[in-house]
């Protein structure tokens, strides 16, 4: 069931009147308009909150005695077995195996430490993001008096059975909204040592109001002398962006692109050359893939394209490739290892797996929700994952293969707009030889769910 919708257990107890609300503890109708009865001024948000917020502390209630639901017959017993006959592939062994691992994790929280005691705890976490070893997070938080600040979170001390991080701030802060952050590897050609930077996209969200797109070096987040750290390397004012991607691929090298306001920008971070495409809509969803120099790119308007960087500006769209439509908004985009299915998400709530080859969709995940949010989509391909946060503050967990939902993880906080989670899923947690499992960041709090 999907905690946002209303009971259907109430629609069938008693019909639904125009202005009143059944209550069927009470068994008799209030009225929804207050004033009207001083003793229950009820309104429909008020009542679906209250709804949610029941829904939630069951769901957490039944998350301690770990009353968890799996697909029938499903247990590790039963698929051993099968195994053993073979009447499973090791590839079907593993990804069920994987399945009753994702049912089987559990919360505990996170002790967070700080050089800087004023640094952990104090702020709101809004986005946090893995490197690629997943050895660290780069976080975004919200300030009390308005803006956000940045920091890095070293995952090394999730090995321990005390669970502990390190959290490490720097000076740097913006009063913009921060829509997008995306990890970058870089060698600066004025430097003698390559260095792994992240490039963060700062911008207001308000189309009036010009953004700043700024590159970053991860050593500013460290606990060495001040003084040795280099600076910002790269900062530029940019009309309203909702997104940014790097490319990885060498015939595009150092290069990263910047979703804007009807329209696209890549910017080479070393020589500064820029290429600029103009859209219908605005960009709110971008990735590079890793074989080609091909930028994938999702629009309010619904519309997924691709652009080879390779070629020179063109007036016009002659210059789009792949064509894709959404209903709604495409909030994310991740294109899969094979580069052959791209996954996208929208603001209708909508998941859908898409065939490049043929531009058709072949999957479709449902009980996602969203309504008009710039959430992520978290696909571990290892692992037959998808992995995403709703509007309601539900994380949900999919089987790739078949599109089954495998579980459904309510916050630990109550839901409201400022305590969406945010999460990274990886099996390797810390590094090579680190801890598998699921980061869920929420207000003040980090939470590990062990996938052992």
């Amino acid at each position: 069931e999907d905690p946002s919708s209303s009971s259907s257990a109430q629609n069938s107890v008693a019909p639904e009147l125009p202005g009143f609300y059944y209550d069927p503890e009470k068994n008799r109708y209030f009225r929804l308009l207050p004033g009207h009865n001083n003793h229950n001024p009820l309104t429909k948000d008020s009542i679906q909150h209250k709804a949610m917020e029941c829904k939630r502390l069951r769901l957490l209630e039944e998350e301690e005695k770990q009353k968890k639901i799996t697909r029938a017959g499903l247990n590790s017993s039963v698929l051993l077995q099968k195994r053993q006959l073979g009447l499973l592939s090791s590839t079907s062994y593993c990804r069920l195996v994987h399945e009753l691992k994702v049912n089987c994790m559990q919360r505990r929280k996170i002790e967070i430490h700080s050089p800087d005691s004023s640094v952990a705890g104090t702020n709101n976490f809004k986005i946090i993001v893995a490197d690629v070893a997943c050895e660290r997070i780069f976080t975004v938080n919200d300030v009390e008096h308005g803006g956000c600040k940045y920091g890095i979170i070293n995952l090394s001390g999730l090995g321990k059975e005390s669970l502990t991080v390190e959290m490490y701030d720097n000076l740097y802060f913006t009063n913009r909204k921060v829509n997008s952050v995306c990890w970058a590897s870089l060698t600066h050609p004025d430097s003698h040592f390559s260095l792994t930077h992240f490039s963060k996209l700062c911008l207001m969200g308000i189309a009036e109001t010009p953004g700043c797109a700024s590159l970053l070096p991860a050593s500013l987040f460290s606990s060495t002398n001040p003084g040795d750290r280099p600076g910002m390397l790269c900062s530029f004012k940019i009309s309203t962006a909702w997104s940014c991607a790097w490319c990885l691929n060498p015939q595009a090298d150092n290069c990263f692109s910047t979703g804007l306001t009807r329209r696209v920008l890549v910017t080479n971070v070393v020589t500064g050359h820029r290429q600029t495409f103009g859209t219908s809509s605005d960009v709110l969803a971008q990735q590079f893939a890793t074989q080609t120099p091909v930028l994938y790119n999702g629009c309010r308007s619904g519309e997924i394209f691709s652009i080879d960087v390779r070629q020179r500006n063109r007036k016009g769209q002659s210059w789009k490739a792949t064509r894709l439509f959404h209903g709604s908004a495409v909030t994310s985009l991740h294109l899969m290892e094979a580069e052959h299915y791209l996954m996208a998400a929208d603001m209708a709530g909508k998941i859908k797996l898409w065939d490049l080859r043929t531009a058709k969709c072949v999957k479709q995940y449902k009980g996602h929700h969203n309504e008009y949010a710039l959430l992520p989509l978290h696909v571990n391909e290892e692992e037959g994952l998808l992995i995403a946060v709703g509007q309601d503050c539900y994380t949900r967990i999919w089987s790739l293969q078949d599109a089954h939902l495998l579980r459904t993880i309510p916050s630990p906080h109550p839901s409201s707009k400022d305590a969406i989670p945010s999460v990274v899923f990886s099996s390797r947690l810390g590094g090579s030889r680190g801890v598998p499992g699921l980061l869920m960041a929420v207000k003040q709090d980090l939470y590990h769910f062990s996938y052992n």
